[in-house]
């Protein structure tokens, strides 16, 4: 494995680091953010529902941007916008600059998640082995992260730009220095050993330039993608807000389980890859869904806060590996316009966002939360229908598994 790869995948490792602790920094605080500007619990969801659709336009706009520039450019300029729109949450004083804040991070991460997942998916061609989950391990670290600077924040009663500010100003020269080692593979270039894609994804790549990518095929892995991020954006959204309302916690105590979740993600993420290696794909997201089923099962009837967090910690353990791994599938089944299929695979995880906080906001005030709590665990089951979508595409000629494909690496983003 060469260097250029290596350096490559350590620069994007870091860069999903660095957007888990930016997103853990927002969403942790949601309630110390309602409080500052003024938010009723009526227009919570409304704010909440307005970045997953400003980030799925942002998604949309960079399957546009890749086919005239390299998705590392993307990710370069993107993710230093999304720090800023953080700061800018923490400084604003009034509910438009709220609005105006949220917006701009919306469109930001939009292109952040699209871009990354497009490198991530090349790279992992390229080592031609289960490397996926790996990035997605350094997303959760850096949630740890972020939900413990905040914990911190809210221990010490800090305003909120006052807990965004340092971190901003670490992380935003970081990735800008290591984005010069990120790594473009380019599916047009001609591979040293390439596979014999099925003929669906012939079909498909051969309409690459227009409507390339066939729906059909790729709408199981956009359900998938859908429940997953419903899920987890019970988790991310409402956590916090569940523990100190329906169980009772403090609100110190309620930025613990987004923490929790993320350690449990972490670690299913840094073994997954070695599960998916061992057992296949289709086995990890069948164990994954049925495990994160059980979790929100747990939350939904909790006694007090420490079951719930048992609960989280579940969750977070079955859910870890279903988006890494759908992102994955879709590389495989599209080999040749593996940066579409991602931008518009990740469209869907804005759906799911879109459609968890205000699904389980809305349940909730005219229900009960924890009632709430049984949507995503039922969403999640229904991911078990749609796991043979996981399994390595035959070939052409009925070999029941995909041949190596070594790619053809470009040069790096900073010329090597």
């Amino acid at each position: 494995m060469t260097d250029v790869l290596r350096r490559g995948r350590a620069s994007l490792a870091f860069s999903f680091f660095a957007q888990g602790v930016a997103f853990a920094l927002l969403v942790t605080r949601i309630p110390a953010i309602q409080d500052r500007y003024g938010v009723s619990d009526a227009l919570l969801p409304v704010f909440l529902a307005a970045v997953p659709v400003l980030a799925g336009v942002g998604s949309v706009a960079t399957e546009r941007l890749v086919k005239r520039i390299p998705p590392s450019q993307v990710l370069r300029w993107s993710q230093p916008v999304v720090l800023l729109a953080l700061l800018g949450v923490g400084l604003g004083e009034r509910m438009a600059e709220l609005g105006i804040a949220l917006a701009v991070f919306g469109l930001a991460v939009g292109a952040l998640d699209a871009s990354m997942n497009m490198l991530g998916v090349s790279l992992q061609r390229a080592y031609e082995r289960s490397i996926m989950l790996s990035f997605h391990a350094a997303y959760s670290l850096g949630g740890i992260v972020g939900a413990s600077l905040a914990w911190a924040g809210a221990h010490w009663h800090l305003t909120l730009w006052v807990s965004y500010l340092p971190v901003v100003a670490v992380l935003l020269p970081a990735v800008l220095a290591g984005s010069r080692w990120y790594v473009d593979a380019h599916d047009g270039s001609a591979p040293v050993s390439a596979p014999v894609p099925a003929a669906g994804a012939v079909e498909a790549e051969g309409r690459a330039g227009g409507d390339g990518l066939v729906f059909k095929m790729l709408l199981p892995l956009c359900l998938v993608m859908t429940f997953a991020y419903i899920g987890d954006s019970t988790v991310s959204n409402w956590s916090a807000k569940y523990l100190q309302d329906v169980l009772g916690s403090s609100e110190q105590l309620a930025t613990v389980p987004y923490n929790v979740y993320m350690v449990t993600t972490l670690l299913g993420r840094t073994i997954g890859d070695f599960g998916v290696r061992r057992f296949g794909a289709v086995v990890v997201v069948r164990a994954g869904a049925v495990v994160a089923a059980l979790g929100f099962g747990v939350v939904a009837v909790a006694p007090g806060a420490w079951a719930g967090m048992g609960g989280f910690t579940l969750v977070g353990l079955g859910l870890c590996v279903l988006v890494p791994q759908t992102f994955a599938a879709a590389g495989r089944l599209f080999p040749g316009a593996s940066d579409a299929a991602v931008a518009r695979l990740n469209v869907f995880n804005y759906v799911g966002f879109l459609v968890g906080s205000p699904l389980v906001g809305a349940l909730g005030d005219a229900w009960s939360y924890r009632g709430a709590m049984a949507v995503p665990m039922v969403l999640v089951l229904v991911t078990l229908v749609y796991a043979r979508s996981f399994a390595p595409q035959p070939d052409r000629y009925g070999g029941g598994h995909e041949r190596p494909r070594t790619a053809d690496v470009g040069r790096g983003s900073n010329g090597v």
